[in-house]
Order: C-alpha cells, then sequence, then structure tokens
C-alpha cells in the first residue's frame, strides 16, 4: 500500500544506534500527526480533497520533516558534534 521507496543505506553500529534513538524520539509526533491528517481528510468533502486541503497537509508533512531534524540536531549535541 505504501508509495513511498525504502531508503537504502548500510548504517554501521554506531549509526543504526543513533537512527534508533531518532526514531524513538519522533515516532509520537508522527503517529499523533497521522491520526490528526486522517481526521483532517475524514472531515472533508469529496469536492474539498484538493486544493486548499492539499495544501495543509502538505505543511504538516514539511512539519513532520523540520521535526526530524530537529531530533536529529539534538541528539548529535548530545555528543558534541560540531554545527548542530
Amino acid at each position: 500500500m505504501s508509495r513511498f521507496k525504502p531508503v537504502s543505506v548500510e548504517l554501521n553500529a554506531d549509526q543504526q544506534a543513533e537512527a534508533e534513538r531518532i526514531y524513538q524520539r519522533i515516532r509520537g509526533a508522527f503517529d499523533d500527526e497521522a491520526r490528526r491528517m486522517s481526521q483532517l481528510m475524514a472531515s472533508k468533502a469529496d469536492g474539498q480533497i484538493f486544493g486548499q486541503t492539499e495544501f495543509e497537509l502538505r505543511d504538516r508533512v514539511h512539519e513532520l520533516g523540520a521535526e526530524v531534524l530537529e531530533a536529529t540536531a539534538a541528539e548529535r549535541s548530545k555528543k558534541g558534534v560540531p554545527g548542530s
């Protein structure tokens, strides 16, 4: 059902551990937002699912991306990585 292409990257053990920590930080936000997006879409009539609603949905997806960036920066700042 998913249209998302899998990301095929090979991670070493440290990278895999970091990925898991980031995932644990963001998963709740993603679950909450998926529910809100579902409610938004269910509230719209057939003629309203594109146009303005489409832009609202895209804005919410961009906010999720920002959440991932913030979680990654926070995770790396705990390790003292410069520029985070």
